[in-house]
């Protein structure tokens, strides 16, 4: 869905003093500071059932700046109250050179960022060929025009988010290029399975501590899995006349200024589900196997619809029982998969403490941590041709070892785990009819052959979730003394 606004060119002032609640930046640390940090992150808005996703093109980076800074009191922060409304904004690489952000700032972000999705490189590499390739998506492909902005927009009621839309449209300096409706939110996705169960635990992120996953794997400007800071942004403090980012720290770049903090990458795949393709293969395979098709599907995938874990309960799901999510493949007995096959879709997204080094080991589980991802996507659809599935969306500071790594090494892999031509059964790639799903079994495993592609890719993209001081320095431009921003 394209709309076109014309408007009078709108000139950001860039002599408008900062507002009060950023004044002074604060010093480096570990701590949180819950009002530069975008809601999305510490939050997936349960609250706000109806949500729509609207992509812009950024021409005029002063009319972009300008939208900007009438954006900024709508952003919401993770300290901000999100009772009716809340809404984000994230931006390519290529929209914030739009924007005016100097080359050497641009250059500070991590090379996957600055490629893109749709580099083709990277969709090799992420298994984005074929039908499913950046030339065949209906956003964020090169033959689709182009989104350098993303609006998140997320409301209490669908009659609340058509009017939080029609207030942030009014604003809109240029073109909205895409629009990304989604369903009301609710507990089970398309194929009937409870999502949204296995998120991480973020250490410090809520204020609860430092039990769990680094909080530098999802939030730049800490400390990551590995005890150092992912690389990022960092510009000299006359970049920042206003002083509105806070300081880098000492050891890393002495009197500069550190725009990637608080902020962090959001990944975008808006995924077309084939849910008639996937009961059709569950109920041939249980015919041929003399299985229930709730328990093909449910090894498929690794749950019961409930939730249950296969591990936690192999034979039946636990029904009105709390879904025990603390457990361990490895440790709790299930190494060989015969409750969760190895190759099933959340072992494979997760595998806990499965892999090595020291399967059941905490060494195992700090070696899974470093690939962990907040998941914070929406169902949509069926639309007006019947397609419905997912924009998937997940959050982390490290693209290449976060989500690229899980989408080609797990997801893709076909020898994952030891397995043989065995592909993720639900979001993995291989050819058509290509891909075989083994079920361990005592005394005799079992093995779908066959297996379709039940998810199509339709688009999607690599984006920038700035801290919200990080936006108002992007609101206000390039340094006023003329330098050439790019």
């Amino acid at each position: 869905m394209a709309r076109t606004r014309s408007t009078a060119p709108l000139q950001a002032d860039r002599s408008a003093p900062a507002p009060a609640a950023l004044l002074p930046a604060p010093r480096g640390g570990h701590a949180v500071d819950h009002a530069d940090v975008q809601g999305l992150v510490g939050s997936g808005y349960r609250c706000l059932p109806e949500a729509v996703f609207l992509g812009l093109r950024v021409d005029d980076g002063a009319a972009g700046r300008a939208f900007l800074t009438q954006l900024l009191p709508l952003v919401t922060s993770m300290a901000a109250d999100h009772s009716s409304r809340a809404l984000n904004v994230a931006l390519n690489h290529g929209g914030l050179a739009q924007l005016g952000l100097t080359q050497a700032a641009l250059d500070g972000f991590s090379p996957a960022f600055a490629g893109g999705m749709a580099d083709p490189i990277r969709s090799a590499f992420l298994g984005d060929v074929g039908t499913h390739a950046p030339s065949t998506w209906s956003w964020g492909g090169p033959d689709n025009p182009r989104v350098d902005v993303l609006l998140l927009l997320y409301a209490a009621t669908d009659t609340e988010l058509t009017a939080h839309a029609r207030d942030v449209r009014r604003l809109l300096p240029a073109e909205e290029v895409v629009a990304l409706p989604t369903t009301t939110l609710s507990p089970r996705d398309h194929l009937g399975f409870a999502d949204g169960i296995s998120q991480p635990a973020v250490a410090g992120l809520h204020g609860r501590g430092e039990r769990g996953v680094a909080l530098g794997e999802f939030l730049l400007g800490y400390p990551n899995g590995y005890g150092r800071r992912t690389s990022r942004p960092l510009l000299p403090a006359a970049d920042d006349p206003r002083r509105v980012l806070p300081p880098a720290p000492r050891a890393e770049a002495p009197g500069s200024v550190d725009l990637g903090r608080n902020g962090t990458y959001l990944v975008v795949r808006t995924l077309a589900v084939d849910v008639a393709a996937f009961r059709d293969h569950v109920d041939r395979w249980a015919e041929r196997t003399g299985l229930r098709a709730e328990q093909v599907a449910a090894k498929m995938v690794g749950r019961w619809p409930d939730g249950t874990s296969l591990t936690v309960s192999p034979d039946r799901p636990l029904g009105d029982e709390p879904v025990d999510n603390d457990f361990r493949y490895t440790r709790d007995g299930d190494a060989a998969g015969l409750g969760c096959p190895i190759a099933a879709h959340v072992r494979r997204a997760n595998p806990r403490d499965s892999l090595d080094p020291r399967p059941g080991s905490e060494a195992s589980i700090r070696v899974n941590d470093r690939h962990r991802l907040i998941r914070r996507g929406r169902q949509y659809g069926p639309l007006s041709d019947g397609e419905c599935g997912l924009h998937f969306i997940c959050l982390n500071a490290n693209l290449s070892r976060q989500f690229e790594f899980v989408q080609h090494s797990w997801l893709n892999n076909p020898a994952f785990a030891g397995l043989q031509d065995s592909p993720d059964p639900i979001a993995g790639y291989h050819p058509p009819d290509g891909g075989v799903f083994p079920m361990p079994a005592d005394p005799v495993r079992r093995r779908l052959l066959d297996l379709p592609r039940f998810v199509r890719l339709r688009g999607g993209g690599y984006f920038f979730l700035p801290g919200i001081r990080a936006l108002h320095h992007l609101a206000y431009g390039p340094p006023a003394d003329g330098r050439d921003p790019r």
